[in-house]
């Protein structure tokens, strides 16, 4: 098979820091947002420890329930790309890559999302690259999905004529064309990948011969797994499939988000609809991911929460640190356990991020 991954030169490595620094900035700069909010308002611990105190614990089960079942709908999903390479996916193995890889990306930032589809091809035994492109087709989905909750909640902002503060009215002013051109820009990506991957593949070998022949090889060898990791595109059927998944997938956030909002009853009151809001803002925040500490979704969901539903600043923090916890931070021990159980330590799988990004 030939080599697809080498050592990251320093070149690469540079860009690599460059952005986990921005990340870092970013990130920084909505903490200290944050504390200066906290220091202007006299900011009240008490209340903030007593909203957690008082919460619901089975409504937080429950939560913890549908953020895991999450991850079992991922690897469902994974299972149609890789149908056209292998009739019959083990689901465990799906499941064992996607636990262990949203862990290293809890650990270690975005190059951990490049671990998952490493070992899903290694124990599928199918070409790395191939899961790669599905790889590219699961965020697209993601991101699809992700654009038409939050097109819904600048639609019902829109409607119910609510007061939006400064810090927000900018989002809803350039959200809605936001929306508008991503949302085509997918669609577009979808379809040429559906009807035009394999005359693109046809060119780029023909435009290539003239390359040494091993080196051909290599690149025909890449342009062959990347058409095979899309292939399910072209199935009508597996396309609704995964399309269904992917809603599945969100209405079982939607839900977590709910039981949490019932969690802190009294505290917070948010209606159904309300909480299809917040997810619809603050799912932007978790596009940034800093190893070991998160992304903005923190910030954005207290920003939200005070500015958008008038939630105390206590209890938007307290929240927010919740749903921290249930989305990014509890699958890292289901996760280190099955690393564990396949040979993988800390070491190795930081590596294999390095590696595969």
């Amino acid at each position: 098979m030939p080599i697809l991954f080498r050592p990251l030169e320093p070149p690469a490595a540079n860009r690599r820091r460059w952005w986990i620094g921005l990340g870092v900035a970013a990130v920084a700069a909505a903490a200290m947002w944050l504390i200066s909010r906290i220091n202007a308002s006299a900011f009240d611990w008490r209340l903030a420890v007593s909203s957690v105190e008082h919460l619901d614990w089975r409504w937080m089960a429950l939560s913890i329930v549908l953020i895991g079942a999450t991850y079992l709908g991922r690897a469902l999903r994974w299972a149609v790309f890789l149908k056209p390479l292998k009739a019959k996916p083990s689901l465990p193995n799906l499941l064992s890559a996607t636990v262990i890889g949203f862990t290293a990306i809890a650990l270690f930032g975005r190059p951990g999302e490049f671990v998952r589809p490493y070992l899903i091809a290694v124990k599928e035994g199918v070409p790395v690259s191939s899961q790669f492109a599905a790889w590219v087709l699961e965020r697209l989905f993601d991101l699809l999905m992700v654009l038409m909750v939050f097109s819904f909640a600048l639609s019902r902002l829109a409607l119910s004529g609510a007061y939006i503060g400064s810090r927000l009215d900018w989002v809803v002013a350039v959200g809605g064309r936001v929306v508008a051109v991503v949302s085509s820009l997918i669609l577009i990506l979808l379809v040429s990948m559906r009807h035009f991957a394999e005359p693109v593949r046809i060119r780029l070998t023909r435009a290539l011969r003239f390359l040494p022949e091993r080196t051909f090889a290599n690149a025909d060898y890449l342009l062959n797994s990347v058409v095979q990791g899309v292939e399910s595109t072209r199935s009508d059927r597996a396309l609704v499939v995964v399309l269904i998944y992917s809603a599945i997938e969100w209405a079982l956030m939607v839900g977590c988000y709910w039981c949490l909002v019932q969690a802190f009853s009294g505290s917070v009151s948010l209606t159904f609809v309300d909480v299809v809001v917040f997810v619809g803002f603050v799912s932007f925040g978790s596009m940034v991911q800093i190893p070991g500490i998160g992304g903005g979704i923190q910030v954005v969901a207290v920003l939200v929460l005070t500015e958008l539903f008038h939630v105390k600043l206590e209890v938007a923090t307290s929240f927010a640190v919740l749903i921290w916890i249930i989305t990014f931070v509890v699958v890292i021990p289901a996760g280190m356990l099955a690393a564990v159980k396949e040979g993988l330590g800390w070491h190795s799988l930081r590596r294999m991020g390095r590696e595969a990004a």
